[in-house]
Protein backbone atom coordinates (compact mmCIF):
# COMPACT_ATOMS: atom_id res chain seq x y z
CA UNK A 1 0.00 0.00 0.00
CA UNK A 2 1.59 3.28 -0.97
CA UNK A 3 0.84 6.45 1.75
CA UNK A 4 1.05 8.87 -1.46
CA UNK A 5 1.55 8.86 -5.20
CA UNK A 6 3.95 11.79 -5.32
CA UNK A 7 5.42 10.19 -8.85
CA UNK A 8 2.91 10.78 -11.55
CA UNK A 9 1.20 8.20 -14.57
CA UNK A 10 3.70 10.14 -16.90
CA UNK A 11 6.79 10.26 -14.34
CA UNK A 12 6.47 6.35 -14.16
CA UNK A 13 6.33 6.29 -18.33
CA UNK A 14 9.50 7.99 -17.89
CA UNK A 15 11.14 5.77 -15.38
CA UNK A 16 10.34 3.27 -17.88
CA UNK A 17 12.74 4.80 -20.37
CA UNK A 18 15.56 5.93 -17.98
CA UNK A 19 18.71 4.79 -19.12
CA UNK A 20 21.59 5.39 -16.81
CA UNK A 21 24.56 8.02 -18.28
CA UNK A 22 27.18 9.43 -16.25
CA UNK A 23 30.71 10.81 -16.41
CA UNK A 24 33.43 10.20 -14.27
CA UNK A 25 36.74 11.84 -15.05
CA UNK A 26 38.04 12.45 -11.16
CA UNK A 27 41.72 11.05 -11.56
CA UNK A 28 41.10 9.75 -7.42
CA UNK A 29 38.15 7.98 -8.41
CA UNK A 30 39.08 6.64 -11.80
CA UNK A 31 42.41 4.88 -10.38
CA UNK A 32 42.17 4.57 -6.91
CA UNK A 33 38.42 4.38 -5.48
CA UNK A 34 36.83 2.04 -8.32
CA UNK A 35 39.54 -0.47 -8.19
CA UNK A 36 39.41 -0.55 -4.57
CA UNK A 37 35.53 -0.99 -4.56
CA UNK A 38 35.48 -3.93 -7.33
CA UNK A 39 37.79 -5.73 -5.08
CA UNK A 40 35.31 -5.08 -2.19
CA UNK A 41 32.15 -5.70 -3.84
CA UNK A 42 33.58 -9.39 -4.45
CA UNK A 43 33.12 -9.98 -0.91
CA UNK A 44 29.47 -9.45 -0.41
CA UNK A 45 26.77 -11.91 -0.79
CA UNK A 46 24.78 -12.25 -3.94
CA UNK A 47 21.82 -11.69 -1.78
CA UNK A 48 22.65 -8.48 -0.53
CA UNK A 49 20.15 -5.59 -2.34
CA UNK A 50 22.24 -2.89 -3.35
CA UNK A 51 19.89 -0.34 -1.56
CA UNK A 52 20.26 -1.98 1.89
CA UNK A 53 23.71 -1.13 1.36
CA UNK A 54 23.06 2.43 0.11
CA UNK A 55 20.85 2.82 2.99
CA UNK A 56 23.68 1.00 5.54
CA UNK A 57 26.35 3.85 4.11
CA UNK A 58 24.04 6.53 5.20
CA UNK A 59 23.01 5.67 8.67
CA UNK A 60 26.84 5.88 9.27
CA UNK A 61 26.31 9.83 8.20
CA UNK A 62 23.62 10.21 10.26
CA UNK A 63 24.94 8.04 13.62
CA UNK A 64 28.29 10.75 13.38
CA UNK A 65 25.83 13.62 13.12
CA UNK A 66 23.58 12.18 16.40
CA UNK A 67 27.18 11.24 17.84
CA UNK A 68 28.63 14.99 17.68
CA UNK A 69 25.27 16.12 18.61
CA UNK A 70 25.65 14.35 21.88
CA UNK A 71 29.16 15.78 22.60
CA UNK A 72 29.50 18.88 20.67
CA UNK A 73 25.42 19.67 20.64
CA UNK A 74 25.61 23.54 20.06
CA UNK A 75 29.24 23.32 18.25
CA UNK A 76 31.37 24.73 21.16
CA UNK A 77 33.43 21.75 22.40
CA UNK A 78 36.66 22.44 20.17
CA UNK A 79 36.82 26.31 21.56
CA UNK A 80 39.64 26.94 24.20
CA UNK A 81 38.83 26.53 27.51
CA UNK A 82 36.06 23.94 26.94
CA UNK A 83 35.73 20.09 27.22
CA UNK A 84 36.49 18.50 24.30
CA UNK A 85 34.84 15.71 22.34
CA UNK A 86 37.09 11.92 23.23
CA UNK A 87 39.45 11.15 20.76
CA UNK A 88 37.62 7.97 20.42
CA UNK A 89 34.75 9.97 19.04
CA UNK A 90 37.07 11.46 16.52
CA UNK A 91 38.57 7.73 15.36
CA UNK A 92 34.83 6.40 15.42
CA UNK A 93 33.66 9.45 13.22
CA UNK A 94 36.67 8.87 10.54
CA UNK A 95 35.32 5.41 10.31
CA UNK A 96 31.92 5.65 9.84
CA UNK A 97 32.86 8.76 7.61
CA UNK A 98 34.77 6.04 5.34
CA UNK A 99 32.74 3.52 5.64
CA UNK A 100 29.62 5.76 4.18
CA UNK A 101 31.55 6.91 1.56
CA UNK A 102 32.98 3.00 0.46
CA UNK A 103 29.25 1.49 0.92
CA UNK A 104 28.19 4.29 -1.59
CA UNK A 105 30.89 3.54 -4.15
CA UNK A 106 29.99 -0.08 -3.91
CA UNK A 107 26.27 0.02 -4.15
CA UNK A 108 26.14 0.21 -7.92
CA UNK A 109 28.60 -2.33 -8.46
CA UNK A 110 26.46 -4.46 -6.51
CA UNK A 111 23.34 -4.29 -8.60
CA UNK A 112 25.22 -4.78 -11.70
CA UNK A 113 27.07 -7.63 -10.11
CA UNK A 114 23.71 -9.42 -8.90
CA UNK A 115 21.62 -7.97 -12.21
CA UNK A 116 19.35 -6.04 -9.76
CA UNK A 117 19.91 -1.99 -11.52
CA UNK A 118 16.79 0.04 -11.94
CA UNK A 119 15.84 3.22 -11.57
CA UNK A 120 14.40 2.95 -8.17
CA UNK A 121 18.30 2.41 -7.20
CA UNK A 122 19.42 5.20 -8.31
CA UNK A 123 16.88 7.37 -7.30
CA UNK A 124 17.61 6.08 -3.48
CA UNK A 125 21.18 6.22 -3.84
CA UNK A 126 20.86 10.24 -4.93
CA UNK A 127 17.99 10.99 -2.87
CA UNK A 128 19.74 10.01 0.09
CA UNK A 129 22.81 11.71 -0.82
CA UNK A 130 21.24 15.06 -1.21
CA UNK A 131 19.80 14.41 2.10
CA UNK A 132 23.61 13.20 4.14
CA UNK A 133 25.18 17.09 2.82
CA UNK A 134 23.88 18.52 6.06
CA UNK A 135 24.93 15.16 8.43
CA UNK A 136 28.40 15.70 6.86
CA UNK A 137 28.44 19.25 7.00
CA UNK A 138 27.48 19.34 10.60
CA UNK A 139 29.90 16.90 11.69
CA UNK A 140 32.53 18.36 10.04
CA UNK A 141 31.90 21.64 11.85
CA UNK A 142 32.44 20.39 15.42
CA UNK A 143 36.33 19.90 14.42
CA UNK A 144 36.45 23.86 14.31
CA UNK A 145 33.66 25.50 16.35
CA UNK A 146 32.29 28.21 16.70
CA UNK A 147 35.15 29.58 19.31
CA UNK A 148 37.58 32.49 18.48
CA UNK A 149 39.60 30.08 16.42
CA UNK A 150 37.06 28.17 14.72
CA UNK A 151 34.30 29.28 12.14
CA UNK A 152 31.26 31.40 12.96
CA UNK A 153 27.78 30.03 12.81
CA UNK A 154 26.64 32.56 10.10
CA UNK A 155 29.87 31.91 8.23
CA UNK A 156 29.10 27.86 8.23
CA UNK A 157 25.58 28.53 7.37
CA UNK A 158 26.86 30.29 4.26
CA UNK A 159 29.10 27.41 3.85
CA UNK A 160 25.79 25.24 4.24
CA UNK A 161 24.18 26.17 1.11
CA UNK A 162 27.43 26.46 -1.04
CA UNK A 163 28.10 22.94 -0.30
CA UNK A 164 24.29 22.53 -0.66
CA UNK A 165 23.73 24.33 -4.11
CA UNK A 166 27.28 22.57 -5.98
CA UNK A 167 25.43 19.53 -4.89
CA UNK A 168 22.07 20.36 -6.89
CA UNK A 169 24.34 21.69 -9.66
CA UNK A 170 24.95 17.99 -11.21
CA UNK A 171 21.24 17.22 -10.65
CA UNK A 172 20.23 20.30 -12.67
CA UNK A 173 23.45 19.25 -15.58
CA UNK A 174 21.91 16.18 -15.91
CA UNK A 175 17.96 17.72 -16.23
CA UNK A 176 19.40 19.69 -18.97
CA UNK A 177 21.82 17.58 -20.71
CA UNK A 178 20.80 14.03 -20.06
CA UNK A 179 24.20 13.15 -18.65
CA UNK A 180 25.36 13.06 -14.96
CA UNK A 181 28.80 14.96 -14.66
CA UNK A 182 30.33 13.67 -11.18
CA UNK A 183 31.68 16.28 -9.11
CA UNK A 184 35.16 15.62 -8.42
CA UNK A 185 35.34 17.41 -5.16
CA UNK A 186 32.80 14.86 -3.69
CA UNK A 187 35.96 11.82 -3.47
CA UNK A 188 38.49 14.22 -2.70
CA UNK A 189 36.75 15.63 0.59
CA UNK A 190 35.34 12.41 1.69
CA UNK A 191 39.29 11.08 1.82
CA UNK A 192 40.10 13.97 3.09
CA UNK A 193 37.56 14.67 5.99
CA UNK A 194 37.74 10.73 6.65
CA UNK A 195 41.69 11.46 7.44
CA UNK A 196 41.11 14.55 9.30
CA UNK A 197 38.57 12.65 11.52
CA UNK A 198 41.86 10.72 12.36
CA UNK A 199 44.41 12.95 12.60
CA UNK A 200 42.07 14.95 15.27
CA UNK A 201 41.68 12.03 17.25
CA UNK A 202 45.59 11.76 17.57
CA UNK A 203 46.60 15.41 17.63
CA UNK A 204 43.47 17.02 19.27
CA UNK A 205 41.30 20.05 17.55
CA UNK A 206 44.05 22.48 19.78
CA UNK A 207 46.59 21.77 16.38
CA UNK A 208 43.63 23.50 14.47
CA UNK A 209 44.41 26.66 16.39
CA UNK A 210 47.62 26.92 14.72
CA UNK A 211 48.34 29.01 11.78
CA UNK A 212 48.90 26.60 8.77
CA UNK A 213 51.08 29.99 7.21
CA UNK A 214 51.68 33.12 8.59
CA UNK A 215 48.03 34.33 9.95
CA UNK A 216 46.22 31.93 8.58
CA UNK A 217 44.21 29.36 9.95
CA UNK A 218 42.80 26.08 9.42
CA UNK A 219 39.53 27.79 9.73
CA UNK A 220 40.57 30.08 7.04
CA UNK A 221 41.70 27.20 4.65
CA UNK A 222 38.45 25.17 5.31
CA UNK A 223 36.38 28.00 4.06
CA UNK A 224 38.62 28.63 1.15
CA UNK A 225 38.86 25.37 -0.28
CA UNK A 226 34.53 24.79 -0.07
CA UNK A 227 34.27 28.31 -1.80
CA UNK A 228 37.15 28.11 -4.46
CA UNK A 229 36.10 24.44 -5.13
CA UNK A 230 32.32 25.35 -5.60
CA UNK A 231 33.01 28.59 -7.42
CA UNK A 232 36.17 28.09 -9.80
CA UNK A 233 35.47 24.27 -10.68
CA UNK A 234 31.92 22.74 -9.98
CA UNK A 235 30.04 26.21 -11.16
CA UNK A 236 31.62 26.87 -14.21
CA UNK A 237 31.92 23.63 -15.55
CA UNK A 238 28.02 23.00 -14.88
CA UNK A 239 27.49 26.19 -16.78
CA UNK A 240 29.56 25.08 -19.24
CA UNK A 241 27.87 21.77 -19.92
CA UNK A 242 24.46 23.17 -19.90
CA UNK A 243 25.41 26.02 -22.33
CA UNK A 244 27.43 23.68 -24.82
CA UNK A 245 24.45 21.73 -24.81
CA UNK A 246 22.23 24.96 -25.96
CA UNK A 247 24.33 25.92 -28.30
CA UNK A 248 24.64 22.46 -30.00
CA UNK A 249 20.90 22.33 -29.89
CA UNK A 250 20.93 19.11 -27.83
CA UNK A 251 19.49 21.31 -24.30
CA UNK A 252 16.67 19.02 -22.84
CA UNK A 253 14.69 21.76 -22.50
CA UNK A 254 12.75 24.39 -25.22
CA UNK A 255 14.52 27.54 -23.30
CA UNK A 256 16.92 29.09 -20.97
CA UNK A 257 14.01 29.86 -18.59
CA UNK A 258 13.02 26.02 -19.00
CA UNK A 259 16.91 25.34 -18.13
CA UNK A 260 17.21 27.36 -15.20
CA UNK A 261 13.50 26.65 -13.55
CA UNK A 262 14.99 24.21 -11.17
CA UNK A 263 16.57 26.75 -9.29
CA UNK A 264 13.61 28.26 -8.12
CA UNK A 265 12.72 26.74 -5.14
CA UNK A 266 15.81 26.33 -3.85
CA UNK A 267 16.40 30.16 -4.25
CA UNK A 268 13.49 30.79 -2.24
CA UNK A 269 14.29 28.27 0.63
CA UNK A 270 17.36 30.07 0.54
CA UNK A 271 15.67 33.57 0.48
CA UNK A 272 13.38 32.35 3.53
CA UNK A 273 15.57 30.90 5.63
CA UNK A 274 18.03 33.00 5.51
CA UNK A 275 15.43 36.00 5.98
CA UNK A 276 14.64 34.08 9.12
CA UNK A 277 18.21 34.35 10.37
CA UNK A 278 18.71 38.12 9.91
CA UNK A 279 15.50 39.58 11.06
CA UNK A 280 15.15 36.93 13.86
CA UNK A 281 14.21 38.49 16.96
CA UNK A 282 16.05 36.18 19.33
CA UNK A 283 19.08 35.63 17.03
CA UNK A 284 17.80 31.74 16.20
CA UNK A 285 21.15 30.56 14.06
CA UNK A 286 23.36 31.65 17.17
CA UNK A 287 20.76 29.91 19.58
CA UNK A 288 20.22 26.55 18.06
CA UNK A 289 22.72 26.39 14.88
CA UNK A 290 22.64 22.47 14.58
CA UNK A 291 18.62 22.28 14.67
CA UNK A 292 18.76 25.34 12.06
CA UNK A 293 21.33 23.57 9.97
CA UNK A 294 19.55 20.56 10.16
CA UNK A 295 15.77 22.43 9.15
CA UNK A 296 17.77 24.28 5.80
CA UNK A 297 19.41 20.50 4.82
CA UNK A 298 16.28 18.94 4.87
CA UNK A 299 14.01 21.17 3.32
CA UNK A 300 16.68 21.39 0.37
CA UNK A 301 16.96 18.17 0.12
CA UNK A 302 13.04 17.51 -0.28
CA UNK A 303 13.12 20.20 -3.25
CA UNK A 304 16.78 17.78 -4.50
CA UNK A 305 14.77 14.71 -4.50
CA UNK A 306 11.55 16.57 -6.61
CA UNK A 307 14.38 17.68 -9.10
CA UNK A 308 15.68 14.26 -9.62
CA UNK A 309 12.58 12.37 -10.08
CA UNK A 310 11.62 14.45 -12.74
CA UNK A 311 15.37 14.34 -14.25
CA UNK A 312 15.42 10.70 -14.20
CA UNK A 313 11.48 10.62 -15.77
CA UNK A 314 12.40 13.44 -18.43
CA UNK A 315 9.34 15.77 -17.33
CA UNK A 316 9.14 19.46 -16.66
CA UNK A 317 10.35 20.45 -13.24
CA UNK A 318 7.81 22.20 -11.15
CA UNK A 319 8.47 25.55 -10.31
CA UNK A 320 7.34 25.56 -6.49
CA UNK A 321 7.65 23.14 -3.91
CA UNK A 322 4.44 23.17 -1.82
CA UNK A 323 6.81 22.75 1.46
CA UNK A 324 7.51 26.75 1.19
CA UNK A 325 4.46 27.92 2.17
CA UNK A 326 3.70 26.66 4.96
CA UNK A 327 7.95 27.40 5.83
CA UNK A 328 6.75 31.08 4.22
CA UNK A 329 3.95 31.17 7.27
CA UNK A 330 7.16 30.09 9.79
CA UNK A 331 9.05 32.65 8.79
CA UNK A 332 6.30 35.66 9.23
CA UNK A 333 5.16 34.50 12.64
CA UNK A 334 8.58 34.56 13.61
CA UNK A 335 9.86 37.65 12.51
CA UNK A 336 6.83 39.84 13.46
CA UNK A 337 6.60 38.38 16.52
CA UNK A 338 3.17 36.38 16.42
CA UNK A 339 4.83 33.47 17.69
CA UNK A 340 7.55 34.57 20.17
CA UNK A 341 8.89 31.44 21.21
CA UNK A 342 11.20 31.02 18.02
CA UNK A 343 13.24 27.79 19.81
CA UNK A 344 9.85 26.05 19.98
CA UNK A 345 8.70 27.31 16.90
CA UNK A 346 12.29 25.80 15.16
CA UNK A 347 11.82 22.16 16.71
CA UNK A 348 8.10 22.16 15.67
CA UNK A 349 9.07 23.32 12.33
CA UNK A 350 12.10 20.99 11.80
CA UNK A 351 9.98 18.34 12.86
CA UNK A 352 7.15 18.66 10.46
CA UNK A 353 10.12 18.99 7.91
CA UNK A 354 12.02 15.79 8.72
CA UNK A 355 8.50 13.96 9.20
CA UNK A 356 7.08 15.33 5.76
CA UNK A 357 10.71 14.71 3.76
CA UNK A 358 9.73 10.69 5.59
CA UNK A 359 6.61 10.51 4.22
CA UNK A 360 7.84 11.54 0.42
CA UNK A 361 10.84 9.25 0.37
CA UNK A 362 9.10 6.44 1.96
CA UNK A 363 6.07 6.87 -0.36
CA UNK A 364 7.94 7.22 -3.71
CA UNK A 365 10.10 4.10 -2.84
CA UNK A 366 6.79 1.95 -2.07
CA UNK A 367 5.46 3.52 -5.62
CA UNK A 368 8.50 2.49 -7.74
CA UNK A 369 8.86 -0.47 -5.71
CA UNK A 370 5.56 -1.72 -6.95
CA UNK A 371 5.72 -0.06 -10.40
CA UNK A 372 8.89 -1.96 -10.83
CA UNK A 373 7.36 -5.19 -9.25
CA UNK A 374 10.71 -5.62 -6.69
CA UNK A 375 11.60 -5.29 -3.13
CA UNK A 376 13.26 -2.38 -2.11
CA UNK A 377 15.37 -4.02 0.41
CA UNK A 378 15.17 -7.70 -0.91
CA UNK A 379 16.42 -9.29 -4.52
CA UNK A 380 13.58 -11.65 -4.07
CA UNK A 381 10.86 -10.74 -6.32
CA UNK A 382 7.10 -10.18 -4.91
CA UNK A 383 4.86 -12.95 -5.52
CA UNK A 384 2.56 -12.65 -8.45
CA UNK A 385 -0.82 -12.18 -9.09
Amino acid sequence: MVLYEYVTKEQLAGFDRYKYSAVDTNPLSVYVMHPFWNFLVKFLPTWLAPNLITFTGFMFLVLNFLMLAFYDYDFTASSAGNQHVASWVWVAAGIFNFLAYTLDGVDGKQARRTNSSTPLGELFDHGLDSWACIFFVATVYSIFGRGESGVAVGTLYYLLWVVLFSFILSHWEKYNTGILFLPWGYDISQGTISLVYLVTAVVGVETWYQPVIWNLLYRDLFTFMIIACSFSVTLPMSLYNVLKAYRSNTLKHSSLYEAFLPFLSPVLLFVLSTTWVIFSPSKILELQPRMYYLMVGTAFANVTCKLIVCQMSNTRCQPLTWLLLPMTAVVLSSITGVFTNETLLLYLWTSAVILTHIHYGISVVQQLSNHFNIFAFSLKKPNQD
